[in-house]
């Protein structure tokens, strides 16, 4: 199973983001750092079964800018029924 954590206290942006997720994910090269990306890498490139951890969001100076991000993620793990487990810790 895929393991990977995303603590905000290090990442400053989306831009942050998304270079952390195709890292830690090992996602190609080609990956688009976008939503649309985000969606296809989770529900098709992505190892599966996988569990992500999103720490420190509440914490972030501008945590509103990853909305979007956490909604793609939640979509994402109510369309894999199960593969995909999205943990929010404050």
């Amino acid at each position: 199973m895929l393991n990977v954590t995303f603590d905000f206290r290090h990442i400053r942006n989306t831009a942050d983001f998304y270079r952390q997720f195709a890292a830690k994910c090992q996602l190609n090269t080609a990956f688009g750092a976008n939503l649309d990306a985000l969606w296809d890498s989770v529900t098709g490139e992505m190892a599966l079964p996988a569990r992500i951890r999103i720490r420190h969001l509440s914490q972030h100076a501008d945590s509103a800018q990853f909305a979007a991000i956490i909604a793609t993620l939640q979509q994402a793990e109510k369309a894999l029924a199960g593969e995909l487990q999205l943990t929010i810790e404050p």
